[in-house]
């Protein structure tokens, strides 16, 4: 009876520790799990304050220089203030590649009208032009006006450092070449 009683006692004793055994383990593996998890959210979180940050200095530098450009006609150098549109972001993004040049022509004794070698997305709406506006034409062709007209275009820019007159000496009559640039 003393033997089985010890029996018993020692396999109370053995289930016991086996008992705190897997308890210690179910523990550890939810101590682990929770460690990683807690790993994972701070690797996500540290990943969205990167994105944030490089948002932010992207946005930073697509807000410098961007809102006026230089446009050189013959010897006179012109300031055109930007639309914020797509066509003008898309036009920003050629002008980093190189400056643009276009051969326009003369059309309708008010504006300048010259292919821009390649697409800008269109936005196009009615609007009367002014001197000095420079809009987008049928998606490839850039018209600079030193009149009025009206018809449907997508505003790219307007030239602000010059008036009617000045423009209309500027473009001249017949065909004149405009290059676009940052400098």
């Amino acid at each position: 009876m003393k033997k089985i009683i010890i029996i018993l006692i020692t396999l109370i004793i053995l289930f016991g520790i086996f008992f705190i055994l897997i308890k210690n383990k179910k523990i550890f593996e939810n101590k682990k799990t929770e460690i990683i998890e807690n790993k994972n959210m701070e690797n996500e979180l540290i990943n969205n304050i990167y994105q944030e940050e490089n948002n932010m200095i992207e946005n930073k530098v697509n807000e410098m220089n961007i809102s006026e450009i230089k446009l050189k006609v013959n010897n006179s150098e012109l300031v055109v203030k930007l639309e914020n549109n797509e066509a003008t972001k898309q036009l920003i993004e050629k002008l980093r590649e190189n400056d643009i040049t276009i051969e326009t022509k003369e059309y309708g004794g008010f504006e300048k009208v010259g292919n821009l070698g390649f697409s800008l997305t269109r936005e196009d709406k009615t609007i009367n032009t002014e001197p000095g506006d420079i809009v987008l034409y049928n998606g490839n062709q850039i018209s600079v006006f030193y009149d009025s007209n009206s018809w449907s275009y997508t505003r790219i820019g307007k030239i602000i450092n010059k008036d009617k007159n000045e423009l209309k000496s500027i473009l001249g009559n017949g065909n004149v070449t405009l290059t676009f640039s940052f400098n």
